[in-house]
């Protein structure tokens, strides 16, 4: 593997300067070569491809890339969002549509309920990072896309089923909604008695913790109203002072704050960089609550790790670290009524870390 010289410029801002999250988003890495330069790699010598590049673009805030480490060409973050001519091949049982999500027939409506108490409103179909692994890379945003009434018209549409406790936010990432749009969500939830709460699946804090303003814990504080932020973090290498701050004015905003990782091969499938993971999430304020086997999406099979393999992971990972720091490995299953717990696999006499 070729790599530039350690006097190769890296892009950085200045100390004092700190940009908007929305500059943040607009000035957003989507050229391969600018991402190879700014962490002093030949970008011929990397496994890149223009062909994935096109299906599926690279995306990547700079507060991200900065974490990533330079001259590594198997960085663990870098791993997550460079185009991968492995992404070319198609393995057997992987698909457009892995988790049957178009077989709903809902999702024209941007409104999807898989499981019972629970509405889930795909708020928005853009991210600010493209993660290669993500199932719904081939997902159809554009049949569901809505204007702000629209998003309120749905939930209101929600709100006359006394079943759905609960809203969950996802996308795309919710957290692209501006703070006024949220709140007017929020207002719509809170203003019906039987939901409960609020839940926004996100990885806006984690890639560009400046997102999380006072404006935003404004627009999510409402009386009665449970909130809860699930992150998406994979690495403890993600977790930086910046994204630490963020989860810390969640939490003191009184928001439970939860992450889910996506287990990956080459990025963290070892028991010590899920305990590094589950430690840093933790010290930020965040607890490990899901350890996703990954859903078999088209161009992801290189990430795949096999099922008895991570139980023998999340096995491990018990006898390291307390209970509350092992996250619940499960596996989605299209139909299925919830998402399946997977049981760890313990090395020894078999009883469970406490």
């Amino acid at each position: 593997m070729t790599v530039l010289a350690d006097s190769a410029p890296v892009a950085q801002l200045p100390a004092h300067t700190v940009e908007s999250w929305q500059t943040q988003l607009q000035n957003a890495i989507r050229d391969p070569a600018e991402l190879a330069l700014l962490l002093g790699l030949d970008l011929d010598a990397l496994p890149y491809s223009a062909r994935a590049d096109d299906d599926f673009e690279l995306l990547v805030p700079h507060a991200f890339a900065r974490r990533m480490r330079r001259g590594d060409p198997r960085d663990p973050l870098l791993l997550q969002v460079l185009p991968d001519v492995q992404e070319e091949a198609l393995p057997p049982g992987f698909t457009i549509d892995p988790v049957g999500e178009l077989s709903l027939g809902s999702h024209d409506s941007g409104v999807l309920t898989k499981y019972s108490g629970r509405a889930l409103l795909i708020a928005t179909g853009q991210c600010a990072v493209n993660c290669r692994y993500c199932f719904r890379r081939h997902y159809p945003y554009e049949d569901g896309a809505m204007s702000s009434a629209e998003r309120l018209q749905r939930i209101q549409a929600l709100a006359g089923d006394a079943s759905v406790k609960e809203l969950i936010l996802s996308g795309g990432d919710p957290l692209l909604l501006n703070d006024r749009q949220i709140a007017a969500v929020a207002d719509e939830v809170s203003a019906a008695a039987h939901m409960t709460t609020l839940r926004i699946h996100t990885r806006l804090p984690v890639v560009i913790p400046e997102r999380v303003t006072s404006e935003l814990l404004a627009a999510l504080s409402r009386p009665a109203l449970q909130c809860v932020v699930v992150l998406h973090c994979n690495h403890a290498q993600e977790i930086d002072a910046a994204t630490a701050s963020a989860i810390q004015r969640l939490r003191a905003a009184g928001i439970t704050v939860l992450n889910q990782a996506v287990l990956l091969a080459g990025v963290n499938d070892s028991p010590e960089a899920l305990a590094d993971l589950s430690d840093a999430l933790f010290a930020a304020g965040a607890l490990p609550y899901y350890l996703h086997l990954l859903d078999k999406v088209a161009g992801a099979g290189h990430f795949d790790v096999p099922q008895t393999f991570a139980r023998q992971l999340v096995g491990e990972l018990a006898g390291m670290r307390p209970g509350y720091l092992v996250p619940r490995l499960v596996v989605e299953v299209a139909g299925a009524s919830s998402k399946r717990e997977l049981a760890p696999l313990y090395a020894g006499d078999g009883r469970r870390g406490d």
